[in-house]
């Protein structure tokens, strides 16, 4: 690995594991049901006054520190040192949290969503301006209205099946798999498909659920998305 990556993914790494701690208080927070306002005292009853933070009072913490510290160093390590490479840092702490969100309540609030997708297209934006981008911003957008038009058209066929927050969600997303150009988005939107239809066959052998059983799609959706930025970068 070239000097100026090796660094790029320790920082990084540093970097993931740092704002991966902050995650679980948030998720604690916004794991509510929908219409319901973000919780703000822990199990025990003690106020909660900051959104960011570790595990809150008699709830276990969940390994995002490592777990944002090991994909951080992905991104760095494939993307290596270009602008684009910050963008990706910036957006996996809200991707995480969103991903901790939907699989605890299987849902996927708009606080997160609909931001994620704006902050995507803007930083995005920005990294096109900067010297030596790999991808292509146009792209990017195209991308973003291909994924999310395509969830839509999914959830007026069987929106028992997808979430309006899918829908949402599918729009960020796709402004980032759409970076690197149409291959890198079919193949993150069927990476994230594929995962979490196997997760679903997975329950129903196990009789652990049934065809009827909603899932939280989202952390798929988010894990194909890296899988997506992983094979982006390698390809660049």
């Amino acid at each position: 690995m070239p000097p100026l990556t090796l660094l790029a993914a320790t920082t990084a790494a540093l970097w993931g594991a740092t704002l991966g701690r902050l995650v679980p208080r948030a998720a604690y927070r916004l794991a509510v049901e929908p219409g319901a306002p973000p919780r703000d005292v822990c199990p025990r009853g003690h106020p909660l006054t900051r959104w960011p933070g570790g595990p809150v009072c008699a709830t276990r913490g969940t390994g995002w520190g490592a777990v944002c510290a090991v994909a951080a160093a992905g991104l760095a390590a494939t993307t290596g040192p270009r602008p684009e490479l910050a963008v990706w840092l910036l957006l996996l702490p809200p991707a995480a949290l969103l991903a901790a969100v939907d699989a605890r309540v299987n849902r996927l609030p708009d606080v997160l969503t609909l931001p994620l997708a704006a902050a995507a297209a803007l930083l995005l934006g920005a990294a096109a301006l900067a010297p030596h981008p790999a991808g292509s911003w146009r792209h990017a957008l195209l991308g973003g209205l291909a994924l999310g038009g395509g969830y839509f058209v999914l959830f007026l066929l069987h929106p028992a099946g997808l979430g309006f927050g899918d829908v949402k969600l599918a729009v960020g997303l796709g402004v980032v798999l759409g970076w690197y150009g149409w291959g890198i988005l079919l193949t993150g939107a069927f990476a994230g498909f594929a995962a979490g239809g196997a997760y679903g066959l997975g329950l129903i052998l196990a009789r652990r659920a049934d065809r009827g059983t909603a899932i939280p799609f989202g952390p798929f959706m988010i894990g194909g998305t890296y899988l997506g930025l992983l094979l982006g970068g390698l390809g660049t």
